[in-house]
């Protein structure tokens, strides 16, 4: 299997976007703790879950599929990253353990860096009943879908406070991610 930032520094350039997957492999790293299963793997999954979103956005993420197979990973690994857009892009539902909790990380990450980029002290400054509030604007993040959000929580069987609560403590942990300690 190739090491996943070369794979993710092959095929994606956009800093923002490598920044939103270091956001999603953060937090699956957090949960992966907490559920005691394979850190690695599941930081892979989050740093690759948009592997072919630059070069590919119109077939994302079934572009991704050969590049991970090629890689090495197997069909739950592969399943969860097509998982994460289902039933929009993909026929493929979300599963297994690893494909709610990408899910649940993936539109949340990318909220809540955007409001900290708003933030003097960037994550620093985030609370979750900021982050609740905020959802309601939906001129703010609008490309963020905040029913996929909400969603997300709920598969895991978490409430969106703690959910909210665990985003951003396993940001705020990441100096790749919290660029203003």
């Amino acid at each position: 299997m190739k090491e996943p930032e070369i794979l993710l520094r092959n095929y994606i350039k956009n800093e923002n976007l490598i920044k939103h997957c270091y956001s999603v492999e953060s937090a699956m790293k957090f949960y992966a703790e907490q559920l005691n299963v394979d850190q690695e793997r599941w930081g892979a999954a989050g740093l690759l879950h948009d592997l072919d979103w630059e070069m590919y956005p119109d077939t994302h993420p079934n572009t991704a599929v050969p590049l991970l197979e090629d890689a090495g990973y197997d069909k739950e690994f592969i399943d969860a990253i097509l998982g994460h857009a289902y039933p929009d892009r993909t026929d493929v539902p979300r599963e297994s353990r690893l494909a709610k909790y990408l899910f649940a990380c993936d539109e949340i990450t990318g909220f809540i860096m955007a409001y900290s980029l708003m933030k003097e002290n960037g994550l620093n400054d985030v609370e979750p009943k900021s982050i609740k509030k905020k959802m309601k604007d939906k001129a703010f993040a609008r490309n963020v879908n905040r029913e996929d959000i909400v969603k997300g929580a709920e598969e895991i069987g978490m409430d969106l406070d703690t959910h909210i609560k665990n985003i951003i403590e396993s940001m705020k942990n990441d100096e790749r991610v919290n660029i203003r300690k």
